[in-house]
């Protein structure tokens, strides 16, 4: 089977990713500066033969998609398994305010516990790792000896760098997420390996660096 060439972007700069405010699966919009990555993301691209967008249906993500898909002339597909990590009780608050509330809570998120889960609906990241290698694995199994751009958040493409490096999910964090950033994979029955990561050639400002958004 030939391979899928994956180019996997987080969505564009927010309010809330300048404040560190967990936006988690609310449905936060993009900044001017996050709309202006999005247009720069757009014609970065614009030469590659991309096949199909697929977006997180969070407007973040997707109007950043949206600016891929007008630059390329590809489709652009919603995917709900491209949504960002819940974290029920923690979205709409600081990193700052968890820890002073819910200080138990936050050490656990601190370390990366696997199967610990945010209160009130959230996700473990056990439970993100399975969704976004289930999704990944369904979307870029349609597209073989083709390339395909998946539009999402940090936690997912955290997750995706995981999926390609064999990282466990406790591992320390060493890598970079920027808003808008170019990142490139290669999909096979056998998994994900990397390419490269975190191109921000085409941004003319450093990205900020938000962990999970």
């Amino acid at each position: 089977m030939e391979v899928t060439r994956i180019i996997a972007v987080r969505h564009g700069e927010t309010a809330w990713n300048v404040d560190a405010r967990i936006q988690g699966q609310l449905d936060i919009g993009l900044n001017d500066h996050g709309h202006w990555q999005a247009r720069q993301v757009g014609q970065a691209l614009a030469a590659e033969p991309v096949t199909a967008v697929y977006a997180s249906d969070l407007q973040r993500a997707w109007h950043t998609a949206q600016r891929i898909a007008e630059a390329t002339g590809a489709p652009l597909q919603p995917e709900l398994g491209l949504r960002e990590r819940g974290f029920g009780l923690f979205e709409g608050k600081t990193f700052q305010e968890i820890e002073q509330a819910w200080p138990e809570q936050a050490s656990q998120w601190r370390r990366r516990v696997p199967e610990w889960v945010p209160p009130e609906g959230g996700e473990s990241l056990l439970l993100v790792r399975e969704r976004v290698a289930e999704t990944v694995q369904r979307i870029a199994a349609r597209h073989p000896g083709e390339l395909i751009v998946l539009v999402a958040h940090g936690g997912v493409l955290d997750a995706i760098y995981r999926l390609a490096t064999r990282q466990a999910l406790d591992a320390p964090r060493t890598w970079k997420l920027p808003n808008a950033a170019i990142n490139r994979l290669l999909w096979s029955p056998e998994g994900l390996a990397m390419i490269g990561w975190s191109d921000t050639g085409h941004l003319e400002v450093t990205a900020r660096d938000e962990g999970s958004a």
